[in-house]
């Protein structure tokens, strides 16, 4: 009598969102399905997951073409190359290490789009590349779009975060002078970045301390949302002044038809990286571009993120929730 045995089909650890209920909903799971590379994409062995506040806004199902629960959440990582799915034209080697996103990062394997992934910097660990093709692409981009120049004043909100420390480094770069605000308790880490002028963002007379220190300012950098946009509107140049708007971590704010041409009128630029670039390839090759001439120049230095174990994923993302984290955070999902 022949027998027929069938060989079950690999699992990983991973995180799984159960819910639109927040981070508490988050599952460590051991038997989710191991990903297949469909045409065009990398599968690739995560050894380190970026976390972001978009994360938190995902397990809450308010973040914007956000997967539906259940899902494997995360979705920025670098790992090694372990397969390559057909219609990969002129591909990274199984082996080579890469960063870059795709859906279900919080897990020990992922599926990358191979034309969206970038090199692993010659000698950094792959922990230390996240945040090139999100934090550190996100606020480049955001200063291009606001018209960064030397001597110009920026504004960066939450400037202790991933893109918020990305910004600071390169508006200085670029000679801006920066105003910066933050939690208190997070001061020391932007004044470590060369900016004098630090606010905590939390502070009633706000808009007005800006103004005394500045009289106004050319470009704000607004992630915060509704506790910072009326300060933001306030504080920027008439005419001239622009607002890039790429986050709304404490909720949304309203902006009128009205409010733009009686009280504020400055230019509200809207940004997603991912949007971007898909909808102009060509521009989001000229970032990466420039920010790996910035990571030859030594103005880009390897991150320093604070790496986690997979099981400690839903507690990460009620801190980060809660604000009570500093730069960037990941996870290891071999620990």
């Amino acid at each position: 009598m022949d027998v027929t045995t069938t060989e079950a089909a690999p699992t990983m650890r991973a995180l799984v969102q159960t819910s639109r209920r927040g981070p508490s909903d988050l599952t460590l799971v051991d038997d989710a399905p191991r990903p297949v590379p469909a045409p065009g994409e990398l599968l690739v062995r995560v050894t380190a997951a970026g976390v972001n506040y978009a994360d938190v806004m995902q397990t809450q199902g308010t973040y914007g073409g956000g997967p539906a629960a259940p899902y494997i959440a995360g979705f920025e990582a670098a790992g090694e190359i372990v397969a390559i799915g057909e219609e990969v034209t002129a591909p990274p080697r199984v082996g080579s290490h890469v960063v870059g996103v795709g859906r279900g990062a919080f897990a020990e394997y992922m599926t990358m789009p191979a034309a969206g992934v970038l090199p692993v910097p010659d000698g950094w660990s792959d922990a230390e590349s996240l945040g090139i093709v999100l934090n550190w692409a996100t606020a480049l981009a955001a200063l291009k779009l606001g018209d960064i120049r030397p001597g110009a004043v920026v504004l960066v909100h939450a400037a202790a975060g991933g893109v918020g420390q990305a910004a600071v480094r390169l508006a200085v770069h670029h000679g801006a002078r920066v105003i910066a605000s933050a939690a208190p308790t997070k001061h020391a880490t932007i004044r470590a970045l060369g900016v004098e002028d630090v606010l905590d963002g939390s502070r009633a007379d706000l808009a007005e301390e800006i103004m005394r220190r500045t009289g106004g300012v050319d470009l704000v950098l607004e992630s915060v949302g509704r506790s910072t946009f009326a300060t933001s509107l306030s504080v920027t140049r008439r005419v001239t002044g622009r607002i890039v708007v790429f986050g709304a971590a404490s909720g949304d704010a309203t902006l009128s038809t009205h409010d733009l041409v009686f009280d504020h009128q400055v230019h509200v630029i809207g940004l997603h990286i991912r949007a971007l670039a898909s909808a102009v390839p060509a521009f989001y090759q000229q970032l990466m571009a420039e920010l790996l001439s910035l990571i030859a120049q030594g103005v880009y230095p390897p991150g320093r993120p604070t790496v986690h174990g997979l099981a400690d994923g839903p507690a990460l993302l009620r801190r980060i929730e809660d604000r009570l984290t500093s730069g960037k955070q990941a996870l290891d999902p071999w620990a």
